[in-house]
């Protein structure tokens, strides 16, 4: 639907409505031309409201967190989100054209988002990012601190080639080296070469980030005797639409390509190995890493506020060592471990990331970490949790199937 001009034009509308309930734009300069930065701002008006930055990079903020928006306004806060440049209705310049790729990068969104602030006539805030959003919000950090109250990292990343490493050793030594009934249900589909491996890592890692260890076993168990092969197709073909595919107006890959891959090394050096987070990208561009523009580990040990680590602990994008490291290299952080809690706290727990907003502003970050188990307890909404149960219920039709 969303790539014939008709559903465009309507998403158009909707995400235009969407900004006139509050919020505007502000003018930015793009190489050779200017970008209409959007942005959108709810809920009653405070001296410190919550900046909330979304991952992606090509994930847009108007459409996909209608819900977050409303829920916060229900709770009385006020909440600011930007159209991050070259996506939704921050994808064109002045003249109507898409945005060169090279005018998209982390140090012009950093600026977008001060230049934002600004025309909303806000000194400081409380900088909320989740997943890549995490590198904008630490980067504002370090461009800007004296216009950060405080600070969320929800599922953060810090640095390239460190968290390859991490990454690549925590999923492996959880996933497919360690002892237990899941790892070696994984080595034998790896071994029975039934299926490709760019797609085995993104079935893998999703449907134990959205569902757990349990539910995997079962998928990965019934794959490997060729049964729920209708369901892993469909969570396979999520994962590359994810990669190269474009949902106008929610997510829209193609113009931070240079964010992606020539700053933050989404395809960097993959070794060829099951379960390697850089692999599917690498499959997808030609972009070569030259470098994250500031070493994150340097320099957010001079990070004076209070800050709130999240990690999920069933997060395999940027697993829990990385939150931890980083949660002991800011002085005043606090680690937000949640149980059963996958990737962005922001996408899959909203009612968490909620509660850790509101702790943020109540001066209690302090009090997280003990309040962890609470806050994964609360009720979860969002379509994150409808894919969840929908991949159980594929699991328990397809494997009663005939073959």
């Amino acid at each position: 639907m969303a790539d014939r001009p008709g559903a465009v034009r309507l998403l158009n509308r909707l995400a235009e409505r969407e900004l006139g309930r509050g919020g505007g734009r502000v003018r930015r300069p793009a190489g050779d031309t200017h970008v209409d930065i959007a942005y959108l701002r709810t809920g009653p008006r405070v001296d410190v409201p919550i900046v909330v930055i979304p991952g992606g990079p090509g994930l847009a903020s108007t459409l996909p967190y209608r819900a977050l928006r409303r829920e916060a306004a229900d709770q009385g806060l006020d909440l600011v989100m930007m159209e991050h440049r070259g996506v939704g209705l921050s994808r064109f310049d002045v003249g109507g054209t898409k945005l060169p790729v090279s005018t998209v990068t982390i140090s012009a969104a950093v600026d977008d988002l001060a230049a934002v602030l600004d025309d909303a006539g806000i000194s400081r805030a409380v900088i909320y990012g989740s997943s890549y959003g995490t590198y904008l919000a630490q980067m504002f950090g370090v461009r800007h601190p004296e216009r950060v109250a405080s600070m969320v990292l929800d599922s953060p990343i810090l640095s390239v080639v460190d968290d390859l490493a991490t990454t690549r050793a925590y999923r492996r030594g959880l996933l497919l080296d360690g002892p237990g009934p899941v790892p070696a249900a994984i080595r034998a589909l790896v071994h029975s070469d039934t299926v490709d491996s760019a797609e085995l890592g993104h079935v893998v890692t999703s449907v134990y980030d959205m569902a757990g260890s349990d539910v995997l076993r079962r998928l990965v168990d019934a794959r490997r005797r060729g049964r729920a092969r209708i369901v892993w197709r469909r969570i396979a073909h999520l994962g590359r639409a994810e990669i190269d595919g474009t949902n106008p107006y929610v997510m829209e890959p193609d113009l931070v390509a240079g964010i992606s891959y020539r700053e933050l090394g989404y395809a960097h050096n993959p070794d060829g190995l099951p379960l390697d987070p850089v692999e599917a990208f690498a499959d997808h561009t030609d972009e070569e890493f030259v470098g994250e523009p500031v070493f994150l580990p340097d320099a957010i040990p001079a990070f004076t506020w209070p800050t709130a680590v999240i990690a999920g602990s069933r997060d395999l994008v940027t697993p829990p060592p990385i939150s931890a490291r980083i949660a002991g290299l800011i002085p005043q952080a606090a680690l937000v471990e949640l149980p059963g809690v996958g990737h962005s706290a922001l996408d899959s727990h909203r009612r968490a990331a909620l509660a850790v907003i509101r702790a943020m502003l109540d001066g209690q970050h302090r009090e997280l970490p003990r309040r962890s188990s609470e806050l994964a307890a609360l009720p979860r909404r969002g379509s994150l949790q409808i894919v969840a149960a929908l991949v159980r219920a594929g699991i328990e039709v397809d494997s009663r199937l005939p073959l």
